[in-house]
């Protein structure tokens, strides 16, 4: 018989985007057809291990079925399975996996700082900005905004300096390209004064859309994200 080289069997394989809620279990199947019968293996695009059977960590997965439990956000992003059976070319198959979770809460007292951070991943480049009370917040001496860019990846944290009365309520961190839009949400809310006041700081990840390839926010455009950490 001729050698043939692989071919992933989209009917049968996990569909290009799926979502899951956060702490749930999901199977991600790849098949393959080919002659010698193709080998499958599981990556992460970005590089980061995959945690199986709860605790193990690899960078490279062997099998047709990827089986990650209960899984958290840090754990959206694209997978790639690679079938290869020594017949070139070898194929592969992007998987976008979205974590989906509830949005945020952070309480803080009148007074103090509040800073909220917001974790993106989108390809292409996305414009990436804050919303409150439906106006985009700008830099001013309320608003300190810090930015960072590595890659696709992108770190965007907002602090409020002294917060009022006005200040609470619902913050959006909105992300956008080419492909599509995204966004998370925290909402900031007033508790009493402690004993001995303290910055509050807390992480949001928007979450990723599947009109685009923007990861919740933690926000992915290859899909987008706002991470609670």
């Amino acid at each position: 018989m001729h050698e043939v080289p692989p071919n992933i069997l989209d009917i049968e394989s996990t569909p290009s985007s799926v979502a899951v809620r956060e702490n749930q279990n999901i199977n991600m199947t790849c098949r393959a057809d080919g002659f010698p019968t193709p080998k499958i293996i599981w990556r992460r695009e970005d590089g980061q291990s995959i945690t199986v059977e709860r605790k193990k960590k690899v960078m490279v997965y062997d099998g047709e079925v990827l089986h990650l439990t209960k899984l958290s956000r840090n754990e959206m992003g694209a997978y790639l399975c690679i079938a290869t059976n020594g017949v070139p070319p070898s194929v592969s198959k992007r998987i976008i996996l979205d974590v989906e979770f509830p949005n945020q809460l952070v309480g803080a007292p009148s007074g103090t700082d509040v800073t909220i951070d917001c974790h993106t991943e989108a390809h292409p480049r996305a414009i990436i900005y804050w919303v409150y009370n439906q106006v985009m917040v700008l830099p001013s001496k309320k608003y300190i905004i810090d930015y960072n860019e590595n890659s696709y990846r992108a770190h965007m944290k907002l602090t409020i300096k002294s917060l009022s009365m006005g200040d609470f309520g619902n913050y959006r961190c909105i992300s956008k390209n080419s492909l599509g839009e995204t966004e998370g949400s925290i909402r900031v809310y007033e508790i009493p004064l402690p004993a001995t006041p303290s910055k509050q700081v807390i992480i949001a990840e928007p979450k990723e859309s599947k009109s685009q390839e923007i990861k919740s926010i933690e926000i992915l455009h290859h899909r987008n994200s706002c991470r609670n950490e």
